[in-house]
């Protein structure tokens, strides 16, 4: 039997039991979780830092789409944190234990961001009036605000040991919650674009280019873990290989810095500029 019995959630790191006195780590530091920590930790922290310093100078009064995708980056950044602490395999189980929590905490926050870009967006789309008399820093800070602290509160009692808000279908349940949000909002944008004359069509292109890219990095990185962890609790498979599903949400921070495209104006228009002349200069080659 392995030296700690870890079972890993969404925050991969909640339940332990110590079972020896022998603190190891290299039963469930593999060399793919090594390889995809430093690829993301090295790429994304710089760009990262580099994306929210960009994104902070776009921060309107009448433009509050930035602050939603600077907290989500801040809650990237927290999650390559953590994976610097454990592919440095500290000594200290406390430190391990704690960088899963906040793992856990940052996580639950960066898909309740994701949810707040999409839902942004589409009010753009739909609610164009509306939206433009409501928006305000002060409204987008209290929604901030408040995707911040439910999580925290859904961490305390990790802290002193309680598990009932952690159990297996909870945690399943939380993360699924926002694809129905996620699906809602893009669908609806799409059908309210044609009746939408207000907004510039550059406009309506990052914001459709905006909900597509939310809705895939939440279907191809998060709902494979979500449903995999799920089918896991279920059946409870004590063999769940924690790794894969932690690889998939690794690349999530990397997603992410694409929103900066998409937030930034006239890159889009210049993005597809540049893949219609490659298209061109590659149909020339061939003909």
């Amino acid at each position: 039997m392995d030296l700690y019995n870890i079972s890993f959630d969404t925050e991969y790191l909640h339940n332990i039991s110590i079972e020896n006195n022998t603190y190891g780590l290299e039963p469930y530091l593999s060399t793919t979780f090594f390889v995809t920590s430093c690829i993301v930790c090295s790429i994304g922290l710089p760009l990262t830092l580099l994306a929210i310093y960009a994104l902070y100078s776009q921060v309107q009064e009448n433009n509050v789409a930035p602050v939603y995708v600077i907290n989500l980056l801040i809650s990237d950044l927290i999650q390559m944190c953590c994976f610097v602490i454990w592919v440095a395999q500290p000594k200290n189980l406390i430190m391990f234990v704690v960088s899963g929590i906040i793992h856990g905490f940052s996580l639950r926050a960066s898909v309740g961001f994701m949810v707040c870009v999409a839902m942004e967006r589409y009010l753009v789309i739909a609610c164009p009036l509306w939206y433009r008399f409501r928006r305000n820093i002060k409204i987008t800070l209290v929604v901030c605000f408040t995707v911040w602290v439910l999580p925290l509160i859904l961490e305390i009692p990790s802290f002193f040991g309680f598990t009932l808000l952690h159990s297996d279908i909870t945690l399943s349940i939380y993360l699924l919650l926002p694809f129905p949000l996620l699906i809602f909002f893009l669908a609806g944008t799409l059908k309210a674009l044609t009746s939408s004359i207000s907004v510039p069509p550059e406009e309506k292109r990052r914001i459709v280019g905006t909900l597509v890219l939310v809705l895939l990095n939440y279907m191809l990185l998060f709902l494979p873990s979500i449903i995999w962890y799920m089918s896991a609790a279920i059946t409870k498979n004590s063999a769940f290989n924690y790794t894969l599903q932690i690889v998939f949400v690794q690349f999530s921070p990397l997603m992410d810095l694409v929103l900066y495209i998409f937030m930034k104006k006239g890159a889009v228009d210049k993005l597809l500029g540049c893949l219609c002349r490659c298209r061109m200069t590659t149909e020339q080659e061939q003909g």
